[in-house]
């Protein structure tokens, strides 16, 4: 599908959840996969500010990509760290020329196997809910339409949490916090279970997880549930495409 066929359909797609049944974990996943599929980045992954203001891992378009926003966490150091708590793009950046920017961070990335990054704000009218991480495997700057295209995809995503938020009371918010980060816990458990039985990698896991739940028009939580409760196979996954 041509570039900016796809990105329309992404907006498109993101801008359902404002209507539609609406579930964090799905949104964010197909920006991140959306983004890897029409940018030109290698990986992608965001994070959500929770009611505290403590950065969440919730999507990844990769294994790798998981490990290193959840390395961001524990570290409190890295490109989405900063672009969250600052409201401000960090675009463009070489990892080789960071010059002791993120000491910690940088070495794990370079490690596996990207050379630059880009973190870009999930913000709207002054209010930072989160970020945008966008890798690279080569060094080089990436391109302004992309850069636009890839805000551009992020602020939908931030209408439609948003959107979703202001129709909920504080209790209701905290409990659907709870349940973004308790579906992450699931999902994690499932990919595990898929290995174990399908002798697939991580990625390939989840890819399976992704593909089940789009073919079948269920939701990623929903499947990743069936699977660990056993009343879904992982042999009977749909294969990616």
């Amino acid at each position: 599908m041509p570039r900016e066929s796809l990105i329309i359909r992404t907006l498109v797609e993101l801008a359902d959840n404002l209507v539609d049944h609406f579930d964090v974990i799905d949104l964010l996943s197909l920006l991140s996969d959306r983004c890897v599929e029409a940018l030109d980045v290698d990986a992608a992954g965001v994070m959500l500010g929770s009611p505290g203001g403590e950065l969440q891992f919730v999507a990844s378009s990769s294994e790798s990509m998981r490990v290193l926003e959840l390395f961001q966490i524990q570290t409190n150091e890295g490109p989405c760290v900063d672009c969250y708590h600052s409201g401000v793009p960090v675009v463009n950046v070489a990892l080789g020329e960071s010059n002791g920017r993120w000491p910690r961070f940088t070495p794990r990335a370079i490690a596996h196997g990207f050379h630059s990054v880009h973190s870009l704000p999930l913000r709207l009218r002054g209010r930072t809910i989160g970020a945008l991480n966008l890798f690279r495997t080569s060094q080089g700057a990436m391109g302004d339409e992309d850069v636009a295209a890839a805000q551009g995809l992020a602020h939908v995503a931030t209408i439609a949490i948003l959107q979703h938020r202001a129709l909920l009371d504080a209790n209701t918010l905290n409990e659907q916090l709870d349940y973004a980060l308790t579906s992450r816990i699931v999902i994690e458990q499932a990919k595990g279970i898929i290995t174990e039985s399908t002798h697939c990698g991580m990625d390939q896991a989840f890819g399976r997880l992704r593909a089940h739940s789009r073919n079948h028009n269920l939701g990623l939580t929903g499947v990743a549930t069936a699977i660990v409760a056993g009343t879904l196979s992982a042999n009977d996954l749909d294969e990616p495409k």
